[in-house]
């Protein structure tokens, strides 16, 4: 998740229509908790039994969705690979073909 708060101004672009949601089963009040210390600025969501989990088909690795603003998941990297740097590259060219930033780069 550090990586993901380290980045979030230029991967992210800082919440501008890009939303980041990180989905756990741990209990909310543990994730909010770590979230504040952790100084994320972006949101937490519980899944205890892994409901929404289970929905995209993540429940045993770390997945990574992008959604499209119609709700359609866009992008999936199943699983995500935290510790390459490649992954982030991956990750920032879908963003770009979700949500343009209109300066004919896509990014």
């Amino acid at each position: 998740m550090e990586a993901y708060r380290d980045q979030y101004a230029s991967l992210f672009r800082g919440g501008r229509d890009v939303v980041l949601i990180a989905v756990d089963s741990d209990p909310a009040e543990a994730q909010a908790a770590w979230a504040r210390d952790g100084e994320f600025p972006f949101l937490f969501a519980s899944d205890p039994d892994a409901a929404v989990a289970k929905s995209y088909g993540a429940a045993r690795s770390r997945n990574l969705f992008v959604v499209d603003p119609e709700g359609r998941i866009a992008w999936r990297a199943a699983p995500f690979r935290e510790v390459d740097p490649t992954a982030y590259e991956e990750l920032a060219a879908a963003i770009a073909e979700v949500v343009p930033d209109g300066s004919g780069s896509g990014r």
